[in-house]
């Protein structure tokens, strides 16, 4: 049976994504108070993905697939979320600016029937920039665009000419793993770009 697929998630990154992918599906934002117990990225974005489709599972009430996912950026292995306000957002960037960092994006599929979790992971990409002057910085602030993202860049957007090598998947950075997310349902016999199920390994 086909089963309905629920992003608990308000990202217009991560929905651009899914549909980019040709999925469809209906969004059912998790709004629940995030709680972390551990300060390791990997863990962090592991355990906030599992509460928000945990909580979206728990409103649906028909046969669905619920994703869940939350993405960090962490540097010498520190997390960096979204920047409290536009100093913030420079002190982010500026740590950023010709040095490596990490991006993490946790992603938790439960099935809402049953509350079976069908995959739970964390993808790691690696993001090499070059340096990027005050001057510009502040410049970038002021579009507005840093101040909702984790690390306070997009990689898709205006921070695009500082970025010099990703080593993994770029649409890990973006918001979403979309390769990993399709081949680990794709393991568990649940082929989603081919609308088809097959029997669970």
């Amino acid at each position: 049976m086909k089963r309905k697929l629920i992003l608990a998630s308000a990202s217009p990154r991560r929905k651009e994504i899914l549909e980019q992918l040709g999925l469809d599906f209906d969004i059912c934002p998790a709004a629940g108070e995030e709680k972390i117990t551990t300060e390791n990225p990997e863990e962090a974005v592991k355990e906030l993905a599992l509460q928000k489709a945990r909580e979206a599972a728990g409103k649906v009430q028909r046969p669905a697939l619920v994703i869940g996912a939350d993405t960090v950026v962490a540097y010498q292995g520190k997390i960096l979320g979204k920047p409290a306000d536009e100093e913030d957002a420079f002190r982010m960037l500026s740590l950023l600016s010709g040095s490596i960092h990490m991006v993490y994006t946790g992603v938790a599929v439960i099935d809402a029937e049953s509350g079976k979790v069908l995959a739970h992971f964390v993808e790691g990409t690696e993001v090499c920039m070059y340096p990027m002057t005050e001057k510009w910085i502040r410049s970038y602030i002021r579009t507005g665009e840093p101040m909702d993202k984790a690390g306070a860049y997009a990689i898709q957007g205006g921070c695009m000419a500082f970025i010099r090598e990703i080593r993994g998947e770029y649409m890990n950075v973006v918001g979403f793993p979309a390769a990993r997310f399709c081949q680990e349902l794709l393991y568990k016999g649940i082929d989603l770009l081919g609308q088809e199920e097959e029997e669970e390994k």
